[in-house]
């Protein structure tokens, strides 16, 4: 498996070149060390920091956005999250009745935002043709007290094309609570995002304040509504949805183009949460589209809403994937 980079967003398969030294590559990416999987005419990048998807393509069409070589992953694009995803209010919430403080990451907004390990390096555990697992610790801290270790494993499927599954281990003494998500934006090659449809079979969507901390559910109606389509042209989301309509154990998440081609993400049950961001700051892109696949929404350390907790010496594990039709 060659550890390489891709030399920018809209060209994949461009100027990678082998490095005799990894350690000595890590040090050109901003990332950390790159690891590449092929199959066929699939290729993957993942990234040592924060075990990040940076790019994913088939046939040369790149169905995530990227970024260069000296860039961290702008918007969190790919990242993984652990202990918890998205918000939490003010970075406070309470274990036995005791006031935990988290560090505040979102200081506009005066959250805690996307978990611990956003800014942490993941060590390699295994790899092969196809795949590649990645870990890194949850170290006890304050307003999270508890020792956790995350793992996250890539594959190129034959027939499923990227498969992710993120694990978590409590090595704690005591249940830890958690919320597992990521962070991936889907593209679909060079059409650009608002050309496209998002559909997103959801029936409750929850209603945030200004902070986007959930204040409530509703039914989804009007531009909230994704469940025949909308396009991305007339949407402005920051919004995550539960209700979700699981086949087979399988929820699935498209972006549809006029010509027929399309990229979904999907997500296993143990998700039963999804968040739709379509923003206009994406470098380099008119509109730009995160479908975020959690196992509980934005302050679930505090309304409960999705929050699980793993008890000593146990394990849980999530699973998703993007997969493409890209015959018209």
């Amino acid at each position: 498996m060659d550890q390489q980079s891709p030399a920018s967003p809209e060209s994949p398969h461009d100027n990678f070149s082998d490095s005799p030294d990894p350690d000595s590559s890590a040090r050109r990416y901003a990332t950390g060390r790159q690891y590449e999987l092929r199959r066929g005419d699939a290729l993957a990048v993942v990234t040592e920091l924060a075990a990040g998807l940076r790019l994913y393509s088939r046939g040369g069409t790149a169905l995530t956005e990227s970024y260069g070589d000296g860039e961290i992953s702008p918007g969190a694009a790919g990242i993984t999250l652990a202990p918890w995803a998205n918000r939490v209010e003010d970075g406070v919430w309470y274990l036995n009745g005791k006031k935990q403080q988290l560090d505040i990451t979102e200081v506009s907004r005066n959250n805690a935002s996307h978990g611990l390990l956003r800014n942490a390096s993941y060590e390699l555990v295994d790899e092969s043709e196809f795949s590649v697992t990645l870990e890194s610790a949850v170290f006890p801290q304050h307003g999270y007290p508890f020792l956790l270790r995350h793992r996250v494993r890539y594959e190129l499927a034959p027939d499923l094309g990227l498969v992710v599954r993120q694990e978590l281990v409590n090595d704690s003494q005591e249940p830890a609570p958690f919320v597992l998500g990521a962070h991936p934006y889907l593209r679909l090659g060079d059409v650009p995002s608002e050309e496209l449809t998002v559909t997103v079979g959801a029936g409750t969507r929850l209603v945030t304040d200004q902070r986007l901390i959930p204040r409530g559910m509703e039914p989804v109606s009007g531009d909230f509504d994704l469940r025949a389509g909308q396009r991305v042209a007339d949407l402005d989301l920051d919004s995550a949805y539960t209700d979700l309509a699981f086949d087979a154990g399988i929820a699935r998440h498209t972006l549809s183009a006029p010509d027929g081609r399309s990229v979904s993400l999907w997500q296993d049950a143990n998700c039963g949460y999804v968040h739709v961001f379509v923003t206009t700051e994406f470098p380099g892109r008119t509109k730009a589209v995160a479908i975020e696949p959690m196992t509980g929404p934005a302050n679930a350390f505090n309304s409960g809403d999705g929050l699980r907790w793993l008890p000593p010496g146990e394990r849980f594990a999530m699973t998703w994937g993007i997969s493409a039709t890209l015959e018209p």
